[in-house]
């Protein structure tokens, strides 16, 4: 599913990281830990296509990302990939069903159909009574299950997580953390996952460990 060879990365003299190889098969639950500064980041940003490396491949479905143009990159991104981030990111003009709804309608899906889609999302989170509200009038939980619907809509191969728990408190972590399980069981993603949280990467089919730019275990 996902194949990354001799990754490299450097931001001036700074190597982050120092090649690495890792694979990655359908369906997976995949955690990646390891201390502050160990490039747990920037790998998931180079697999999810948000940043290039400084050499290496990253090969997702047969496909070398590293070798697209930016446009391709994008459309691939937006068509394959699916991102969730610590802070949720939604945009705080929009109700909760129209972030849901963004990414389908700048790949090109009709207004009805991904109205649908995002209706049906927010459905199965439990979240159908707040399509109508704003971020700012949302729980943290709430946000959070948001941006992972916003993460779906498309319909994503993959989705990469970049502490998707970190800004929620203990009750809203382990209900995200049954999600993430729940959806691989139910829709089939591969999910690939950053955190500090032991209890969620513990809870993966598999934990990769990082240190100083490279995978130890």
């Amino acid at each position: 599913m996902i194949e990354v060879r001799n990754i490299r990365k450097s931001f001036g003299s700074l190597e982050v990281l120092k090649g690495i190889d890792l694979q990655i098969q359908r369906g997976e639950v995949v955690s990646i830990v390891g201390p502050s500064g160990a490039g747990k980041t920037t790998l998931l940003q180079i697999m999810g296509t948000l940043d290039r490396a400084d050499s290496g491949s990253v090969i997702i479905d047969g496909i070398d990302v590293m070798k697209l143009s930016d446009a391709k990159r994008s459309t691939f991104r937006g068509k394959h990939l699916g991102l969730v981030f610590q802070f949720h990111q939604l945009l705080a003009e929009f109700t909760a069903l129209e972030n849901v709804m963004m990414p389908a309608l700048i790949c090109g899906t009709s207004w009805q159909q991904a109205r649908r889609r995002a209706e049906e999302l927010l459905a199965f989170m439990g979240l159908s009574q707040r399509a109508s509200h704003k971020p700012s009038e949302l729980s943290g939980g709430e946000k959070q299950r948001v941006a992972v619907c916003r993460a779906l809509v498309n319909k994503p191969d993959v989705v990469f997580a970049d502490e998707p728990s970190g800004s929620l408190d203990s009750q809203n972590k382990q209900e995200l953390h049954r999600l993430f399980f729940d959806l691989r069981d139910q829709m089939g993603q591969t999910f690939v996952i950053v955190t500090h949280d032991e209890q969620l990467a513990d809870l993966a089919d598999r934990k990769i460990c990082m240190q100083d730019g490279k995978i130890i275990a």
